[in-house]
């Protein structure tokens, strides 16, 4: 099942490639010099994460789901919502590490929440003296308790072996109907990811932006892990930044990816396929730029509001806020600055932010 790259239709593919290129850098250069760029990116794990779920084939409320963020449900999170938020909680863990951490293995197992198995060669760990002080204990008086432990320990060996009489042999349980449903036994994920990690090597002579296209292409082929189909995603976006075409943020492909129709980037062809992926970081792109515009012009509004007030104001962080998550609460608000909701009401007023839920209960602002 191994994933060719074969010949590429450079002809075709040499125009989206450049047009992504271009959108990618002017894009990671004004996140950079922007006054928002940390809210921007800060947003963007929102926005992706919904965007990802979307293209899944899953529906996540943007509000519900800043909400779940913030520790302030209004209801009973959904299966759909906690993975919405495991994403965003991947994001946010892929931007804390160095570019590229997430395309390894370990990355890949690290954020799938798959244990490794230890190395038989690994040497056992230095403990820094622990268990020196036993050695200066008096063993005579406590050789009944020694003997009576290694007499236990003698007892359970096979339990550490795995050799188990024949009388205490069990049978292993057989698979139940509901695991076979979920997992499917014979989908070996450590293979399917060595498959696509060896793939990683091959397209580094390509260009970034092309390279992101095939990795994933061949993920959506190969279907490493059977259950976070959505990590490739969030893998492709490491992997631009690992590149150096983006490196002030971590881009919303999937964002992109929602704004491709679906018989594009379902195509039995691979290059309209790739074309398809190649406009969707164009995309992503174009989008992030409008955000980042819309965020400057709703900074410079709400400090002019700011303007003159105490050092001591709430206004500020109230600000900050409104510019890292795409809604906030009255209690989100209180929060972060320390003070009571009935005080958030009254800075939010004083800023004039636009109600987003057109409710008279659990109200949120934010800026479009």
């Amino acid at each position: 099942m191994a994933y060719e790259i074969g010949k590429l239709n450079h002809e075709t593919l040499l125009g989206p490639i450049a047009a992504a290129e271009d959108a990618l850098a002017r894009l990671d250069e004004r996140v950079a010099r922007s006054e928002v760029g940390a809210g921007f990116a800060e947003r963007a794990d929102f926005f992706d994460s919904v965007s990802s779920m979307w293209v899944g084939g899953e529906l996540v409320h943007l509000e519900d789901l800043v909400l779940h963020d913030a520790q302030m449900d209004i209801r009973a999170p959904s299966h759909e919502l906690v993975i919405a938020h495991r994403i965003v909680r991947a994001r946010r863990r892929v931007s804390r590490n160095d570019p590229g951490w997430a395309v390894s293995r370990a990355g890949i197992m690290a954020l799938a929440g798959v244990a490794e198995e230890p190395s038989a060669e690994a040497k056992p760990a230095d403990r820094g003296g622990e268990g020196v002080e036993l050695d200066l204990l008096d063993h005579d008086a406590l050789s009944p308790e020694f003997a009576e432990i290694d007499e236990i320990l003698a007892r359970t060996k096979w339990l550490v072996d795995g050799n188990e009489p024949a009388e205490q042999r069990k049978r292993e349980p057989e698979p139940s109907v509901g695991e076979l449903l979920i997992r499917d036994p014979d989908w070996d994920e450590g293979e399917r990811i060595g498959e696509w990690l060896a793939l990683v090597k091959k397209v580094e002579p390509i260009p970034a932006t092309l390279a992101a296209a095939v990795l994933w292409d061949a993920w959506e082929y190969l279907e490493p892990l059977q259950r976070q189909h959505w990590l490739g995603q969030v893998l492709v976006s490491d992997f631009l930044r690992s590149r150096g075409k983006v490196r002030s943020h971590l881009l919303t492909y999937a964002v992109g990816l929602r704004e491709v129709p679906r018989e594009r980037r379902r195509s039995r062809d691979r290059t309209t396929r790739l074309v398809a992926f190649l406009d969707a970081m164009g995309s992503a792109a174009a989008v992030g730029m409008k955000d980042i515009d819309r965020l400057t012009l709703a900074k410079r509004q709400l400090c002019r509001k700011a303007a003159g007030r105490r050092t001591t104001s709430s206004l500020p962080v109230a600000i900050d806020l409104l510019l890292s998550r795409p809604i906030v609460s009255a209690h989100m608000v209180a929060k972060a600055a320390k003070i009571t909701p009935r005080g958030a009401l009254n800075l939010v007023s004083e800023l004039g932010v636009r109600e987003m839920t057109g409710r008279g209960r659990y109200r949120a602002w934010g800026v479009l």
